[in-house]
């Protein structure tokens, strides 16, 4: 079973930013991703509605004898995230939006989140931000049009400039000293925000964290893949694949596949 791949799905692509990240650390251990950008951006959806696609996603990698999975999307995680991991028998790893360290770190004790709307209005991020920001200010942006642009393959495009333009004008106003990135897809303008938002404003996310959380929880379950060869990667994608194969093209062993789910 240690050979066994490590699974992740995402509402799209954006996942692969923290995948990448995975592998990273881990360069001995085979995966599968599954893209589920037929329904992205699950931002937009009822909780019982990503919770039903989370179902699907997880049984199909539990049907390509995945013995943990990662969710690297902050709306599944915050909405599905419990529902999963009681009612199936493997480790989950689901990420959450960096609020904890920008709100111990920030000087001016403002802070900026940047969110789908499934995730800002979430049980869980809620409980999050009421437990870390007592004393601090934060501004919750919907980054409504970004997951969107970037699955169409226009990550770097005027349009998507534009669009970031508009939703980083309330963080411009509000003068905060650190930005939250909270969704998985959003890490791939991060270089377009920095050059937007004034240079004292520090850009988090949650790739890190979840990679080492990931490597501690198959180190504790005994799971690590003892190979010492480069592991070998599989991605899906349900609507098309030139974007994930775009984003993913530097990386080593790797099979990009259309897949009818």
């Amino acid at each position: 079973m240690n050979g066994n791949p490590i699974g992740f799905f995402d509402s799209g692509v954006g996942g692969t930013s923290v995948w990448k990240e995975v592998i990273e650390l881990l360069p001995h251990e085979n995966t599968i991703y599954l893209a589920d950008s037929k329904h992205a951006p699950y931002g937009r959806k009822s909780k019982e509605e990503i919770i039903k696609l989370c179902i699907k996603n997880t049984e199909f990698l539990i049907s390509q004898n995945c013995k943990l999975i990662a969710v690297p999307c902050n709306t599944a995680t915050t909405n599905a995230i419990s529902y999963l991991r009681a009612h199936y028998d493997l480790p989950f790893i689901g990420i959450e939006p960096a609020i904890k360290p920008a709100a111990l770190k920030s000087d001016t004790k403002k802070i900026g989140i940047l969110a789908t709307k499934g995730t800002l209005s979430s049980k869980l991020f809620m409980d999050t931000q009421k437990e870390f920001t007592q004393h601090v200010n934060t501004i919750e942006v919907v980054g409504t049009g970004i997951v969107e642009l970037i699955e169409a393959g226009k990550k770097d495009s005027e349009e998507m400039r534009d669009l970031l333009v508009s939703i980083t004008e309330p963080f411009m106003i509000s003068g905060i000293d650190y930005l939250v990135l909270g969704c998985s897809h959003y890490p791939y303008v991060k270089e377009i925000l920095q050059e937007l938002l004034p240079a004292q404003v520090r850009i988090i996310d949650s790739g890190a964290a979840v990679a080492r959380q990931t490597a501690h929880i198959l180190k504790s379950e005994n799971l690590l893949n003892p190979t010492h060869q480069a592991g070998k990667h599989l991605l899906y994608s349900n609507l098309q694949i030139e974007t994930l194969d775009y984003l993913t093209r530097e990386i080593a062993n790797r099979e990009v596949c259309l897949l009818d789910f």
